[in-house]
């Protein structure tokens, strides 16, 4: 997780001091008996109420009320929560979130336990002692080697869990991030438990494109971002002749959604969109993902973890990682993207167009790589978030 996701300063240190020291004191005092375990979750730095540590949370409520009172920590800056009418929504930075969180009895985040459960934690981390931490993660590691900042460092080794997809991930993230193998469990995602496996369209005829984010893109000025690389293959499949036509010729629709993390560029992405021949720009701050991934019957992407969700349903995907050396030298990653990537490989914006039209004119509707899906993925049975709550939690 880059520091740079969240805007500098944004939590002033003394107001943060004043309110963690108040809600430590506080904490001391004793609950009226028989109170339900406390559970805090939170995901995408509370900015949408999506992923694993969203259905986690929908799973508790829904599921064990009776056992656990589940808070869902949002960003206070964002309406979803109300519009939502999310149960049990606690703001991020509040003094009733500090509060919760040192009488929590467990904590679930997605990204970043200072992002998504209590801001700063880093700096108080030491005075929680009695709270279990588990790291739900976000999509099934491998396109992205884990960059750890200097914050990061007293978060993961404070943290109890870490789960898995599968033993596929157990063993990369006990081999080359080193946790401790008493800490990795393998219950699956909670997000797959959205949706049964194997479900492709009868017929292709929406696609979603999506390209993940760049840590590296953040310092760049509104100039240097419309020389980079990120967007010129934006604007070159969306201004390809051949692709447009062929959306056009076969009453496709094509949405492009832009990352939550590239909002900053947003307003170089609007005038983009071609409605005369079906391509339409969507940003994700507006629209669910979860809905995105099931009403779309093929992805064209580079490495989101999106691809995850595209594979475990069996629908078609092309990928197209145009700043492969780049991507490389900057981040690297576990997986080889050349050999192991579920998809067609497409290295230009001519292989992209050319895959397309191999996918519409022959009528592809399933994902041939399909049959390696086991291979990263462990469980298929809409048991993932049960798993989690019972190998943590024992309930």
């Amino acid at each position: 997780m880059s520091i740079e996701l969240k805007e500098r300063g944004r939590f002033d240190p003394l107001k943060v001091f004043l309110k963690v020291s108040a809600a430590y004191i506080l904490s001391f005092f004793p609950s009226r008996k028989g109170d339900k375990k406390i559970v805090l979750v939170g995901g995408n730095l509370g900015e949408k109420y999506e992923d694993n540590a969203a259905v986690f949370h929908k799973y508790l409520i829904e599921n064990h009320q009776d056992k656990v009172t589940a808070y869902w920590m949002y960003d206070p800056k964002k309406s979803y929560a109300q519009d939502k009418q999310l149960a049990n929504a606690v703001a991020l930075g509040s003094f009733r979130n500090y509060r919760l969180f040192f009488k929590a009895d467990y904590t679930f985040h997605g990204h970043s336990l200072m992002y998504d459960i209590a801001p700063a934690v880093d700096k108080f981390l030491f005075l929680n002692r009695k709270t279990t931490i588990t790291h739900v993660s976000h999509g099934i590691e491998g396109f992205k080697k884990i960059l750890i900042q200097k914050e990061d460092v007293p978060l993961l080794a404070r943290t109890d869990y870490f789960n898995c997809a599968s033993e596929y991930e157990k063993d990369l993230k006990l081999n080359q991030w080193e946790i401790p193998e008493n800490k990795l469990i393998v219950t699956g995602f909670p997000r797959f438990d959205r949706f049964k496996t194997n479900q492709p369209a009868p017929q292709v005829r929406k696609i979603l494109m999506m390209m993940t984010w760049r840590e590296w893109l953040f310092d760049l000025t509104e100039e240097e971002f419309v020389e980079s690389d990120y967007f010129k293959n934006t604007l070159g499949l969306v201004s390809h002749e051949g692709i447009r036509k062929l959306i056009s010729d076969n009453d496709l629709h094509m949405r492009v959604a832009l990352h939550p993390f590239m909002r900053k560029f947003e307003k170089h992405f609007t005038g983009l969109d071609h409605p005369e021949s079906g391509i339409e720009f969507q940003d994700f701050n507006h629209s669910s993902i979860e809905k995105a991934i099931v009403e779309n019957d093929m992805l064209l992407t580079d490495i989101t973890s999106v691809s995850w969700d595209f594979l475990y349903l069996n629908k078609p995907i092309i990928f197209n990682m145009f700043d492969k050396e780049e991507y490389m030298a900057r981040r690297g990653t576990y997986l080889s993207l050349d050999t192991d990537l579920y998809g067609y490989k497409a290295d230009s914006l001519e292989e992209v167009y050319l895959y397309l039209k191999k996918i519409v004119e022959e009528n592809i509707t399933t994902n041939e790589w399909y049959p390696k899906a086991p291979l990263y993925i462990d469980y298929f049975d809409q048991n993932n978030c049960e798993r989690l709550a019972k190998n943590v939690m024992g309930i």
